[in-house]
Order: C-alpha cells, then sequence, then structure tokens
C-alpha cells in the first residue's frame, strides 16, 4: 500500500493493478485513434458516405482535444476516480454505438461521444501517475504509457484491417466492451482516494467559452483547405468565431472564482515552457506517424507491415529514453535533460530529411529511433516538470493543460502539414513532364496511385514514376517542416528554469 496525503486529501492504492488498468485504459484510447484507419473501405461499402469518413478522425480528435482542460478542472474539485469512469463510461457507450451504427452520420456522431471520454482517460490517467509514483519513479511509468500510445499507433490499423477482412469492421468497437470493463474493474477495486469535500463553484461559462473556441478553431483547421479554401467565407468566419470565443473566455476566466483553465498557467515559467514544448512534441509525433508510412509505401515501395516496423522503431526509442530519463533529471534538472533529448530530436529530424529516394528501410527506421530517444528525453521530463511544481489539487489542471497543448499541437501540425504536402503535390502536378501530361489523375491521391502501380506492369510506369517523384518531394518538404518545429522546440525549452521549485499562489 502506498499513501500520499497533501493538504487533507489522501490517496491509497495498490500502485501494480492500478497501473495495468490505466494502461490498458490508454490503449483503448490510443487503438480508436488509429484502429479504424484501414477498415475505411469496409465501413464506407458497407454503410456509404465516402465524402463524409474524414470525420470518422476528425470528430473524435476534436472532442477529446477540447475537453481535456474542462476533465482537469474537475478531477481537481471531484476527485479522479469519479472523472475518470465517466470517461471510461462515455468511451464504452460510444463503442456500444459505433458498432450498431447504421448510416455515416450516425457513425460520425457517435465516434464523438467516444471522443468525449478519451478526452477524461488520457489526462487523468497522466494525473493518477502523478500522484501515485514519487518524481524519480514517474519518468519510468510514463514511459510505461508512452510505449503503449506507440504500439497502438502501430498495431491499430493491423488489427482494423484482419477485424474488418476476417470478422466485421464492427467488431472494432465491440471488442473495447470487455476490456473496458476488466480496467473499470480493476480501479473500482483497488484505486481508492479520499477527497476532502468542500462547497465549489463551476465555471459553465468558461467550460461553454473554451469547448465552443476551441472547437472552432480545431475544426476551421482540420477542414481549412479541405471542405473549403482557407480564404473563404466559411474559413474566415470559422477563425473568426472562434477567436472571438477564446478572447471572451479570457476575460471570463479572469473574474472566474475558480476558473477552468485559470491563466496562471501561462503566467509560470515552468509551466509556459513545459506547455509550449508538448505543442512541439504533438506536431513532431503527427507529422512522423503521417508521412513516414507515406514515404515508406509510396515512396520505396514496400508494404504496409514494413512501413509499420519502421515506425515502430520510434514506438521503442521513446519509452526506452523515458525510463532512462528519470535517472538524468535528478542529476541535471528537468530543463537540461529535455534540452538534451530536444537536441537530439533535432538531429534525428535532420537525418530523415537526408531520406533519398532510394534509401534503404532500416535508414528509416534508425531516424525514427534517433527521433523516438529525443521525445522520450523531452516529454517525460517536462511533463513531470509541471506536475512537481503543483501540489495535488492543481495537478489535474496543469496535466490537462499540458495534454491539451499536445493535442494542439497535433491538430495544427496534421493540418499545417499536410497543407504543406499537399501544396507541393499540386505545384508538380501543375507542371508535369511532356511524357506524362495528360495522364495523371485529377486528385491529388498519389498514394494510392503509386501504391497500386507496385507490381502491375500494365500501370503506366511513367506517370507513377513522377508521381513517386512528387510524392517524395512533398514528403521532404515536411522533414524540412519537423526539424524547424524542432529547432523552435528547444527555444521554448530555455523558458523553463533550469531548477523547479513548488510554486506559491498567495
Amino acid at each position: 500500500m502506498t499513501t500520499t496525503t497533501s493538504k487533507g486529501i489522501g490517496l491509497r492504492s495498490e500502485r501494480g493493478p492500478v497501473l495495468a488498468a490505466i494502461m490498458l485504459c490508454t490503449s483503448l484510447v490510443a487503438l480508436d485513434s488509429t484502429i479504424i484507419a484501414t477498415a475505411v473501405p469496409s465501413v464506407v461499402s458497407d454503410l456509404g458516405g465516402f465524402s463524409q469518413f474524414p470525420w470518422l478522425f476528425s470528430i473524435y480528435l476534436l472532442t477529446q482535444a477540447v475537453t481535456v482542460p474542462i476533465y482537469g478542472k474537475l478531477a481537481d474539485v471531484f476527485g479522479r476516480k469519479p472523472v475518470i469512469f465517466f470517461g471510461i463510461g462515455a468511451f464504452l457507450l460510444g463503442s456500444v454505438l459505433c458498432g450498431i451504427a447504421w448510416s455515416m452520420p450516425a457513425l460520425i456522431a457517435f465516434r464523438a461521444i467516444q471522443g468525449i471520454g478519451a478526452g477524461a482517460v488520457q489526462p487523468i490517467s497522466m494525473t493518477m501517475v502523478g500522484d501515485l509514483y514519487t518524481v524519480e519513479e514517474r519518468a519510468r511509468v510514463q514511459g510505461y504509457l508512452a510505449s503503449v500510445w506507440g504500439m497502438s499507433s502501430v498495431v491499430g490499423p493491423t488489427v482494423g484491417g484482419l477485424f474488418s477482412e476476417y470478422v466485421s469492421w464492427r467488431w472494432i468497437f465491440f471488442i473495447n466492451l470487455p476490456l473496458g470493463a476488466v480496467a473499470a474493474w480493476m480501479l473500482a477495486r483497488r484505486f481508492k482516494e479520499r477527497v476532502k469535500r468542500g462547497s465549489h463553484r463551476i465555471d459553465y461559462a468558461g467550460a461553454a467559452l473554451l469547448t465552443g473556441g476551441s472547437s472552432l478553431l480545431i475544426l476551421g483547421l482540420l477542414e481549412g483547405g479541405v471542405a473549403w479554401d482557407w480564404n473563404s467565407a466559411p474559413s474566415l468566419l470559422i477563425f473568426a468565431a472562434g477567436l472571438l470565443m477564446i478572447v471572451t473566455f479570457v476575460l471570463v476566466e479572469r473574474r472566474a472564482a475558480e476558473p477552468v483553465l485559470p491563466l496562471w498557467v501561462f503566467r509560470r515559467r515552468t509551466l509556459t515552457g513545459g506547455n509550449l514544448t508538448s505543442l512541439g512534441i504533438g506536431a513532431l509525433t503527427i507529422g512522423l506517424t503521417s508521412f513516414v508510412p507515406t514515404y515508406a509505401q509510396g515512396v520505396l515501395g514496400t508494404g504496409a507491415l514494413v512501413a509499420g516496423f519502421a515506425l515502430a522503431a520510434l514506438t521503442v526509442g521513446w519509452p526506452l529514453a523515458a525510463t532512462f530519463s528519470g535517472r538524468f533529471y535528478m542529476r541535471i534538472g528537468f530543463r537540461d535533460t529535455a534540452l538534451i533529448g530536444m537536441v537530439v530530436v533535432v538531429a534525428g529530424s535532420v537525418l530523415t530529411t537526408l531520406l533519398g529516394p532510394h534509401a534503404m528501410i532500416w535508414q528509416v527506421a534508425a531516424a525514427c529511433f534517433v527521433v523516438g530517444v529525443g521525445l522520450g528525453l523531452s516529454a517525460s521530463p517536462t511533463l513531470v516538470a509541471v506536475q512537481s511544481v503543483v501540489g495535488w489539487e492543481r495537478r489535474g489542471v496543469v496535466t490537462a493543460t499540458n495534454m491539451f497543448f499536445r493535442s494542439i499541437g497535433s491538430t495544427v501540425g496534421a493540418a499545417v502539414l499536410g497543407a504543406i504536402a499537399n501544396a507541393t503535390l499540386s505545384d508538380r502536378f501543375a507542371h508535369p513532364p511532356a511524357d506524362v501530361a495528360g495522364r495523371l489523375p485529377d486528385s491529388l491521391d498519389a498514394t494510392s496511385l503509386v501504391l497500386k502501380a507496385q507490381g502491375a506492369p500494365q500501370a503506366d510506369s511513367a506517370a507513377a514514376t513522377f508521381v513517386r517523384g512528387a510524392l517524395y518531394d512533398a514528403v521532404h518538404h515536411v522533414f524540412l517542416a519537423l526539424v524547424v518545429v524542432a529547432v523552435l522546440s528547444v527555444g521554448v525549452l530555455l523558458l523553463m528554469p533550469r531548477r523547479t521549485t513548488e510554486l506559491s499562489f498567495d
């Protein structure tokens, strides 16, 4: 038994079973971010709505991201247990509804419910780790959680394809039920906390404004350049409305008795540096996980499985480095450990830019491994740093804010990097050589064309070669952008003080 007390609040738990339950919950949330990717053809053939299927990913990411800060505040007010139980319940309810969905709009709506539940599971899991484990132990444990996310990004699409091909895509969602039930049962039995009850005022106005403003801004980033042009009226209106709501949110939070996202998290150097670093980590992670498989399959001509193994090198390096980062930051501090890690990320990102159109797959894996090591040395110390400078009653807020910034980083990264890739492809397609002019597809679905050309003698090899080259240029530009993100992340880390102490809020 381990007991942690803070200002009248006691928490007692058997840590091993609780950690297992947390990892199981985390794996479900992480898997459902990617598992549906390879099931899309089966879903569309069954429900229709091909033009709407990108929303299966966007709505999950959107509802997950915007609810994270709210759950963090609620966890500090009511305790971790009721909030994570609500998250598990909402996630499983959404899973059941997704499994019985009768149309694409219905499936999209039910994915939103899943995202609402996932928004609670991820930050509260990290917060519980901060409660249960000492500063020295947290890096090792967060390495375990990072490995769950990493392996899920590789395993998810494979499992989704297997279910779709041999059983039914609906089992992608039904399989969550027994696993989620086991996790909830373990938490109910093993995780016990005593929260000192008091009178609290819920910041409903702030929660509504934050959710609405963030939703509109993320919606604009996700759909800009896809559903509508960036400079079109819908895009400008969405961004203007989102910014207006965020400005109003800031004004409301300055006067709220118990703000859902207190503004002091943006005025402390440790918190600001840690959160901005998470923003960069989110962009770097989504960039690699999105474009490394595209590069491996579309440019190098590997299969999906080999591309997944190359990306898996990232998920090996991350948890390994996170496990050892605890030894470093106890000696040299959080900031310097994270700085070393981010410099390694810069080196790994530079290696990705050196990958040519005929690189070996092991070279791709090596670059991913180096980046993974750097991220493991950066992500864990920054998260532990923001948790260590506040007490129990504020740990949920700072952890959720850190996770919120990582989600925003992934969202913005996906939009910006996707725009870079599409702009490059559009430019190449607009100026094709004479021997392939008129024989290119109308859309920018270059990956599909190249993959279909693999091993197909009847394919237009000249056009496929041109598209493969255009795709290489697009991915290369994305990798260059990741170098810029990594360098900027080194800069924001300098905002953090070298030594951290618990902050005073009196």
